[in-house]
């Protein structure tokens, strides 16, 4: 079965007639096709029986390369409104009493479509879409792992490069260095030396590594469409006081919400359960996020392992698990891995294990 086709199944279960989709993660998992972005309306527009493109023209020959589902194009000179009502038409979308939007589509290209269709129901892609990617299958299972092997060589070439002295710039840039070798994207590079590793999403900046920082590493690159995420911990030289405390705690945190991961828990119990070991400890109010989030095609998708979800996990679904304990003027640590749900629990993508790694030098 086509994602088309399993898509028009949950449309079917869910009475919606029409799906609309712009540019982005959602149409490229559909589709395979990324088609430019700009201010000129490009939505694919799904019925069951009918699947089409508004396209701009200076589009239409590139695009047509990587698809063969019907364009109805328009040029600059006379506007997209008579190709979209040609395309509502074609498709039976003109009738849609129950419509579905890509949520990250520009503001203007969703009011076309709810200006054509004013007494049309609205929904988000949460239960038709975005439920379907939260599932992978063995094709993106096979170019996460090796999106995330790659981010393990990428870790390995830092530790190996870093010595005291050096910038966390100057880390990101082997990162970065790494990644391209791989043939991958670097994507981002957190590298939080010292009191800047008690921000979560620290800036990577012109600190310069000293003996005793704690380092916290999170790095992601991309290959083949899907990404890559993970963190890992550095000391240059001995460890702050009482880090090593700190650092088993927050290992505890991501081991028990490795255990509480199950298909048929709802997202928040694995949250509950990384969110109980560090609080048990005393540092509750330390841990400043969530458990996790899921990731694909984006570094940030659906589920997200909040303490306030009621997402149902299912085997297939690939998420991030890293607890986080930041101390204010000290030291911060975060632990994570991507894993993908299977029947008995998660398997963990990275083959990087997530011990202090001591840099000498």
């Amino acid at each position: 079965m086509t994602r088309i086709e399993r898509l028009r199944a949950v449309m079917r279960e869910q009475s919606v007639d029409l799906v609309a989709l712009g540019a982005g993660a959602h149409l490229a998992w559909l589709t395979g096709l990324r088609p430019h972005a700009d201010e000129r309306p490009l939505l694919l527009c799904i019925t069951q029986n009918y699947a089409g493109f508004l396209m701009p023209a200076l589009e239409v020959d590139s695009a047509r390369q990587h698809t063969d589902l019907p364009f109805h194009s328009w040029g600059d000179d006379v506007g997209p409104d008579a190709a979209f009502a040609e395309l509502l038409s074609v498709s039976g979308g003109d009738g849609a009493k129950s419509i579905v939007l890509d949520e990250t589509m520009r503001a203007d290209f969703a009011a076309l479509v709810q200006g054509a269709l004013p007494d049309a129901a609205r929904q988000f892609t949460a239960t038709t879409v975005g439920a379907l990617r939260m599932s992978k299958d063995a094709d993106e299972y096979a170019i996460l792992k090796r999106n995330a092997l790659s981010a393990d060589t990428a870790m390995r070439a830092a530790w190996a490069a870093m010595k005291v002295g050096m910038t966390e710039n100057d880390v990101a840039d082997v990162v970065r260095a790494s990644f391209k070798e791989q043939g991958a994207t670097p994507l981002f590079y957190i590298v939080g030396a010292g009191g800047n590793g008690a921000f979560p999403h620290h800036q990577t900046g012109e600190t310069v590594l000293k003996p005793g920082d704690a380092v916290v590493m999170d790095i992601g690159g991309a290959m083949n469409g899907y990404s890559s995420d993970m963190t890992r911990m550095a000391v240059m030289g001995d460890a702050p006081e009482g880090y090593r405390a700190v650092h088993d705690i927050v290992e505890r945190a991501v081991q028990a919400a490795m255990e509480a991961a199950r298909p048929g828990v709802r997202a928040h119990v694995v949250d509950d359960a990384a969110r109980a070991v560090i609080s048990d400890a005393g540092y509750g109010a330390y841990f400043v996020h969530r458990t996790g989030h899921g990731m694909g095609i984006e570094v940030h998708e659906t589920p997200y392992i909040t303490a306030a979800s009621q997402t149902v996990l299912e085997e297939g679904m690939v998420f991030s698990i890293e607890p986080g304990i930041y101390l204010p003027g000290r030291f911060g640590i975060r632990l994570e891995d991507i894993v993908i749900l299977r029947g008995d629990g998660p398997e963990i993508l990275s083959e990087l294990p997530r011990d202090l790694r001591v840099i000498h030098g």
